[in-house]
């Protein structure tokens, strides 16, 4: 029997965890029954934006016997165009559905979709090898829990729950990482949550299980020996065992090979002093904390279950990023009830103090099954009919508002979280007199500009910023382009001079005199530069004149602040003297 589990990614660097899983414990599962030669298994990826009929005409040439998608808010869509035409090219496959999209929604799916056969609900690992098994010995589907089967008689069945999954008996799936290159590693040691935020599909699985520590170490420690780029933990609050978040913290700071990244879910109001200690030590870059906020507004926080007193948050990031060490991923969710315009702006403005290496404005997505929409009508919850469900309007918050805020997502997104505008932004925004105002005042004239929804280049970014900040009476012109030269170049070793930054103001010859002395005495570049002449140098690196310093900035490409992306920059002072300069400070 071919096999083929299907995933359908947001993006090309995705791969999906899920999908791998239950392919790598079906084949284990058959070679236990003695059934391995009858049956072959194929992860087929692919993105929501590929046209349909190139990813139907990829399952075609696969030919399934039985078919495995797995279908997510982010890719239902998909999904259900591509559900619409399968069977017109494979009228023989026999599709299940699985993933929370059809897990919530498998009778509505089963009646729209003739063709599939049935629907996994809950963990789909060992239902689906069972299922498998059931097809290959024509035994009854009816018998196996966890599933919505079609029967001959056009009725639905509902077989009861299945068993929660022990994670030991998951096979690890990335032996092979040759399929995985160029891609995001998602990695997961435990499953359920601890916690009940009424938006979210883990309030429905409170049940906590772990992989083994020894499992975990052992994987984690092939990671770092294979040196991925970035191993992403898919776990929903890593940190809600203390101990063992502290074990594997320690096992990566004594096994780092100064080349992997860990990202991790995290309640910041959990982590004490010993944890503190362990993020202090750590080299920067070797992990990233992502921290979901979501309000400040304490009775917006006791409704959705998720009380943490800001200020033990507040207290805890600052520290954190003290240290310089460590990406800040911190989140806000708009749409929460009893939070209207007004104080979500007080939650932007109080996350946005704590100076987050990115600040993610979300949108509620009211998800199936979970309590959130559960007590939509209460909270005069209206939102999108189709997936992600995301909020249109509350009680608090109209659909007006909510736009606005969607504009104002955008510009944080592109102004703030890239990076990529530090001075300038640092600059404009003591214009206002709250952050959440700059980016608001940045949207309103995006939108009178006519330049949203457009694409735009990066340079084009640094002069709508220098037209912004005009319009609203910076004094100094010279001072706006200076700092967006400065952003730009911290960025990007360009040759070809952005129209804003105007000329260079270093002559020729004082650039030559500077790269000589370089070359000869190395007091900046000194490590990865030491064999590179005067010439190499000058293309390698970049030198800029900051009037307002009186001051040269050089900007060292070869070493990056891993968090930022940004050049390291040294400060030179100009003196009249032999060769034209001295070094100051770095």
């Amino acid at each position: 029997m071919k096999i083929v589990l299907m995933a359908v990614n947001a993006k090309y660097i995705h791969s999906n965890l899920a999908v791998y899983d239950i392919g790598a414990y079906t084949g284990q599962y058959l070679r236990k029954k003695g059934l391995e030669e009858e049956a072959s298994i194929e992860i087929a990826e692919y993105t929501i934006n590929q046209k349909n009929e190139e990813i139907l005409a990829d399952l075609y040439e696969r030919k399934p016997e039985l078919l495995g998608i797995s279908c997510y808010i982010w890719n239902i869509a998909t999904v259900r165009s591509i559900l619409a035409d399968l069977w017109k090219v494979l009228p023989k496959t026999k599709v299940w559905l699985g993933g929370p999209e059809a897990g919530f929604s498998g009778e509505i799916l089963l009646h729209q979709y003739p063709q599939v056969s049935g629907v996994i609900r809950g963990e789909g690992e060992h239902t689906f090898a069972r299922l498998v098994e059931a097809h290959l010995s024509r035994k009854e589907e009816g018998e196996i829990p966890g599933l919505l089967v079609r029967r001959e008689t056009k009725e639905i069945l509902s077989t009861g729950e299945a068993a929660f999954m022990d994670l030991d008996a998951i096979p690890f799936v990335y032996e092979n990482m040759e399929q995985f290159l160029h891609r995001i590693i998602y990695y997961e040691s435990s499953r359920g949550c601890p916690f009940s935020c009424s938006y979210c599909m883990s309030s429905i699985d409170r049940r906590l299980r772990f992989r083994s520590m020894e499992k975990v170490l052992g994987e984690l420690q092939f990671f770092l020996d294979q040196k991925v780029p970035q191993v992403k933990f898919v776990d929903r609050t890593f940190n809600c065992q203390k101990e063992r978040s502290r074990r594997i913290w320690k096992f990566l700071l004594e096994q780092d090979n100064q080349v992997t990244n860990f990202h991790f879910e995290i309640g910041a109001d959990l982590l004490e002093e010993e944890d503190l200690e362990l993020i202090r030590q750590m080299r920067p870059g070797l992990i990233q904390l992502e921290i979901g906020v979501q309000s400040t507004h304490e009775k917006t926080l006791q409704e959705i279950n998720r009380y943490a007193p800001f200020y033990q948050i507040a207290s805890t990031v600052t520290t954190i990023r003290s240290y310089g060490n460590t990406h800040l991923h911190l989140d806000l969710i708009a749409g929460l009830p009893y939070e209207d315009y007004q104080t979500f702006q007080r939650s932007f403005d109080q996350v946005y103090h704590l100076k987050p290496t990115a600040l993610q404005l979300g949108f509620l997505k009211v998800l199936k099954g979970t309590p959130m929409e559960a007590k939509r009508e209460a909270y005069g919850l209206v939102h999108g009919a189709d997936a992600p469900y995301e909020v249109i309007s509350t009680k608090w918050i109209s659909y007006e508002e909510i736009r606005k805020l969607k504009e104002i997502e955008e510009m944080v997104e592109i102004f703030f979280n890239s990076c990529q505008f530090s001075y300038t932004i640092s600059l404009l925004e003591r214009q206002f007199q709250r952050p959440f105002s700059f980016y608001e005042a940045l949207a309103g004239f995006y939108r009178r500009r006519g330049y949203v929804g457009r694409s735009h280049s990066r340079e084009e970014r640094y002069r709508h910023l220098l037209e912004f900040g005009l319009e609203k009476g910076e004094n100094s012109s010279e001072r706006i382009r200076e700092c967006l030269t400065l952003d730009y170049y911290l960025r990007e070793n360009s040759k070809k001079r952005p129209e804003f930054a105007g000329k260079q103001k270093i002559s020729g010859k004082s650039l030559t005199e500077f790269y000589r002395r370089e070359e000869k005495r190395r007091d900046y570049l000194k490590q990865g530069y030491e064999q590179w002449d005067s010439k190499q140098l000058e293309r390698r690196t970049h030198l800029e004149w900051v009037s307002s310093r009186q001051k040269a900035w050089l900007f060292d490409y070869l070493h990056r602040d891993p968090l930022t992306g940004n050049a390291t920059v040294f400060e030179i002072a100009w003196e009249q003297a032999e060769d034209g300069w001295e070094r100051q400070r770095s």
